[in-house]
């Protein structure tokens, strides 16, 4: 394939044409291949062997060597002092090979070359033999890109070649490629390239450019590319060129429309504040000053991560993705966070970054995700949701400690302070009326302890009859309460009331629960409720004067016996879940008053 000649630059017609960095800096020996060392070393090894296999699948992500490694390759094969790992890059063939005109060699577009009409092409083409070269390379990059066809047309060439053709894949999208293409090549994946190793790089480039640059510029541009080696070499090509004095990296935000340093710390210590307010106006502010809201995102990503791996790790932790001027605010952030609320925040950048592809309102995402990010303390995680399930008390408690008087729940009346002998009783309650009409309180809180119990309980239990009914008619079969931790209480019933245990568990009777015994201890409370097996069952009130209510097992019982039940369990598979607290199938039928006309209506049914 022939190459045109470069255009001359028309504002300088004597001076070369200008080659883009990436260009002037390939690797052009195994050992120059940055971060793909594996690769590299495997390559060697079969060369020295004499073991080249002859087709090869590179892949791994855009810029991190793989067409720069299949040319190596070529050189390497077609060498004078070949096949060697080390080719000379002096002869006619290395240098061919480098400026991609050797004959032998042949680069192909997998995405401009796609058809099946291609392959066949190439399919006759293998059998001639190479001009100079001891072998004929096609290097075919893109090559996912192939139509099915075409794909079909190669599978016997590429399973079966002639000894002189060696074949060089190269993808970026490997779950494209057929099976039957993989199961024909040996398979080397290119990993991204971290950026200690690209800084590195980037800073062998400007001292060999002769352009002065901070290392916190390079920084930014190594971390901004993503692992590509080729993106960080186009970008500081970029930079050079619009920087005439020393590159800073104030140079290098301004050219990428990224927030400084400071800027993503200032950020995020307002979102760590919850201050929503100061958190939107840093984002506007910067909006009307030519900031890019999706760099931005992938900042607060990148720093969200440095603080989870600080998190797990510790300061330690190799290759955070910050500066150095951001290590310090990184580690002290980390230090007042929960690794699950690290992680919801990661959540909350990340589905913001994807949604963001695509849309029109990327500066409504950001602040949306902003205002979640401020409210993650009044969030509960999938793991806590999920132990939820499993002790409701505990957690709703530990939720509402946690959350302290970052939301503040509505205001509860208090209870008129009843003396020791009222407490026990469980008569109505007095809740005093402000001037505005709000309820007011007038009882000062008594902390939980073994001795103060039966009088909190006793408070409780008069503070849920007139807020909670529901809930105060199912307390009010408990068998026993008990303390057994600090600001822990366990709420006892017996084993036939296990509904009512489990109607006290669920979440929004636990959180009343929680708030009425805070609001009467003035403390934060864990409840836990349990099966007191060892107590017997309270009666339940009589449905008739002149039959006590038996206990519930035994009124199961007494139901399962009655013919019309038994007949239902054989019919319809009956089974008994709930009975009412005051029936009694013992009790006799109350007389029902008839009149004339009730009689008339039951001889008509």
């Amino acid at each position: 394939m022939a190459k045109s000649k470069p255009t001359p630059n028309p504002a300088r017609p004597n001076a070369p044409a200008y080659t883009v960095v990436a260009r002037r800096y390939r690797p052009q020996q195994f050992a120059d291949l940055i971060g793909q060392e594996h690769v590299a070393n495997s390559l060697v090894n079969a060369l020295q062997s004499g073991r080249v296999a002859h087709a090869y699948l590179f892949t791994g992500a855009r810029g991190v060597g793989k067409t720069s490694a299949a040319r190596i390759l070529a050189k390497a094969l077609n060498c004078v002092k070949g096949p060697t790992p080390t080719p000379c890059d002096l002869c006619d063939s290395c240098l061919a090979v480098m400026t991609g005109d050797d004959v032998d060699v042949a680069e192909i577009d997998g995405a401009s070359n796609g058809r099946i009409d291609e392959a066949r092409d190439l399919r006759q083409n293998v059998g001639f033999r190479p001009t100079r070269g001891r072998y004929k390379v096609y290097i075919i990059d893109e090559v996912h890109m192939l139509s099915p066809g075409a794909f079909n047309a190669l599978l016997k060439t590429m399973e079966e070649p002639p000894e002189h053709v060696k074949f060089i894949l190269a993808t970026t999208e490997v779950q494209k490629i057929p099976i039957t293409i993989l199961s024909r090549c040996q398979r080397f994946d290119f990993a991204h390239v971290g950026p200690g190793k690209i800084f590195d790089q980037l800073k062998r480039i400007v001292e060999r450019e002769g352009h002065p640059a901070d290392d916190d510029a390079l920084r930014l541009v190594a971390r901004r590319a993503a692992g590509s080696m080729r993106d960080s070499q186009s970008l500081l090509d970029q930079l050079l060129a619009s920087a005439p004095g020393k590159l800073t990296a104030e140079q290098v935000s301004a050219v990428l429309g990224t927030a400084g340093d400071d800027r993503v710390i200032e950020l995020t210590t307002a979102i760590l504040a919850g201050d929503a307010k100061v958190a939107l106006d840093l984002i506007a502010t910067w909006v009307d000053q030519g900031l890019q809201i999706t760099e931005l995102v992938d900042q607060l990503v990148e720093y969200w991560r440095a603080i989870m791996l600080v998190s797990c790790g510790g300061p330690d932790v190799r290759e955070l993705p910050v500066s150095p001027n951001q290590f310090e605010a990184v580690k002290t952030q980390a230090s007042g966070l929960t690794l699950d609320t690290i992680l919801a925040g990661l959540e909350v950048l990340t589905a913001t970054k994807s949604r963001m592809r695509g849309s029109a309102h990327v500066q409504v995402l950001l602040e949306m995700a902003v205002v979640r990010l401020c409210r993650l303390p009044d969030l509960i995680s999938v793991g806590q949701l999920l132990q939820l399930a499993t002790r409701p008390g505990v957690l709703v408690a530990a939720r509402v400690a946690e959350a302290g008087t970052a939301t503040p729940p509505r205001a509860l009346p208090t209870i008129a302070n009843p003396t020791p002998n009222t407490a026990k009783k469980n008569g109505p309650l007095t809740v005093k009326s402000s001037e505005n009409g709000s309820e007011t309180a007038d009882l000062s809180t008594t902390p939980l302890s073994e001795a103060t119990l039966p009088d909190v309980w006793g408070r409780f239990l008069r503070y849920a009859a007139e807020k909670f009914p529901i809930l105060a008619n199912h307390l009010r079969f408990t068998s026993s309460q008990a303390i057994f931790g600090p600001n822990s209480l366990v709420i006892r019933f017996p084993v036939g009331y296990s509904d009512s245990r489990k109607e006290c568990e669920n979440e929004a009777n636990t959180l009343r629960f929680v708030n009425a015994i805070k609001h009467v201890t003035g403390q934060s409370v864990s409840v836990r409720f349990e099966t007191d097996r060892s107590a017997t069952a309270k009666p339940a009130i009589a449905a008739h004067p002149s039959a006590a209510a038996p206990a519930p097992t035994e009124v199961k019982r007494s139901i399962a016996s009655l013919p019309m039940f038994k007949k239902a369990n054989e019919v319809f598979g009956a089974q008994i879940w709930h009975v009412d607290d005051d029936f009694n199938p013992n009790a006799p039928p109350k007389p029902a008053a008839t009149t004339d006309d009730d009689s008339d209506t039951a001889d008509e049914g």
